[in-house]
């Protein structure tokens, strides 16, 4: 039902980061009619060409400004992803390469009231 809210279309980009490595990021909307704290994002996959991310490679960004580890996101109960706001969703693997790329996103979060993880899937071919 929320998989069209999952990956944001033209986001798709390598970066420059703090520490002056090259990250991908995407964004992605809640898939939810409210906003959560990020310590109920339960997970966050990204699959480049049939490869996945490593867990321990992906930091998301409620502000594009702070940036925590899925597993640090878990405890972060003072930022939240409120809806229509995007988080950002970086890959710290020095970027992808110039032409086209099959992406997908996964994502659930945990919310009140459903006992149990929901979210949404979208693949789209990009174009760096």
């Amino acid at each position: 039902m929320f998989d069209s809210y999952v990956f944001t279309e033209g986001s798709a980009k390598n970066v420059s980061t703090a520490d002056g490595t090259t990250a991908f990021e995407v964004q992605t909307l809640i898939t939810y009619y409210r906003g959560i704290p990020l310590s109920m994002v339960h997970d966050v996959q990204l699959v480049v060409d049939g490869v996945e991310a490593p867990r321990e490679e992906i930091v998301i960004s409620p502000n594009g400004e702070d940036w925590f580890t899925l597993d640090e996101a878990t405890t972060v109960t003072t930022y939240r992803w409120e809806y229509g706001t995007p988080l950002t969703i970086r890959w710290l693997n020095g970027g992808l390469d110039t032409g086209e790329h099959e992406v997908t996103v996964r994502l659930k979060i945990r919310v009140a009231y459903i006992p149990v993880p929901f979210g949404g899937e979208r693949t789209r071919i990009i174009s760096l």
